[in-house]
């Protein structure tokens, strides 16, 4: 399950909250009543240095891009999240939010901030898959945050997925090993990211994101890692 938060922008920075909705509400991962919940925050905007604020406390300071944030582990509930410029005193005068981010008892979650397909200014909240996968195999999450049109993701030369848009996440299960990966406009094979070796490991979701702007000329990927779930016999 992933969520949109949709925002306005202004010369340079971020800005106010315009709404928060549903994306593809039917694809969850819920693992039920198992403790605190897992959330890892991406930043994925260029150029944009900010402080994040949760329940009204700094957490990420100076957070810079193309970082992602070490793993909080958070009681389920509802949380407020305030994105702030860089070094303000505190969040009482947020450029984005507060939001209010509800989260799922043993659930793992990655909120990344970025840019809409147009450039503006936006983030999504993901849930990661830690569901197991055959034995000798991985499973690849690529997620499309570029200011970026519809791109195929290719492995090894040849497209493994095709026509993804922002904010679209795919799933694909993988023999364990290295792959060359790489981004290319939709129907084409020139390489717009990469390539880049990518590695896939047992027992492992590795989540490669596509960030940045075409048209600044500086997308580029982002991986993050997950251990599965282990298989139940």
């Amino acid at each position: 399950m992933r969520k949109t938060i949709a925002v306005g922008a202004v010369v340079g920075v971020l800005v106010a909250l315009a709404g928060f909705m549903p994306a593809n509400a039917n694809e969850s991962h819920s693992h039920g009543d198992n403790g605190p919940a897992e959330l890892t925050v991406f930043h994925a905007i260029p150029g944009v240095t900010v402080d994040v604020y949760v329940n009204g406390a700094l957490t990420l300071d100076n957070f810079t891009p193309g970082s992602f944030s070490d793993t909080l582990s958070l009681d389920p509930g509802t949380y407020s999240v305030a994105i702030t410029a860089a070094d303000a005193k505190d969040a009482s005068n947020p450029v984005i939010g507060p939001i209010d981010l509800k989260l799922g008892s043993g659930n793992n979650y990655t909120a990344v901030a970025h840019l809409t397909e147009a450039g503006m200014p936006t983030a999504t909240l993901f849930q990661n898959n830690p569901d197991p996968v055959g034995k000798g195999k991985g499973r690849l999450t690529v997620r499309h945050v570029a200011a970026a049109p519809s791109v195929d993701i290719l492995a090894n030369g040849a497209a493994a997925i095709t026509d993804q848009t922002n904010p679209d996440e795919v799933e694909l299960t993988l023999p364990t090993g290295t792959i060359s990966a790489a981004v290319a406009a939709t129907g084409t094979t020139a390489a717009l990211i990469g390539p880049a070796d990518v590695t896939i490991a047992k027992r492992t979701n590795t989540i490669v994101y596509a960030w940045g702007s075409l048209a600044d000329h500086n997308l580029a990927f982002a991986v993050q890692t997950i251990k599965l779930d282990k298989a139940h016999h």
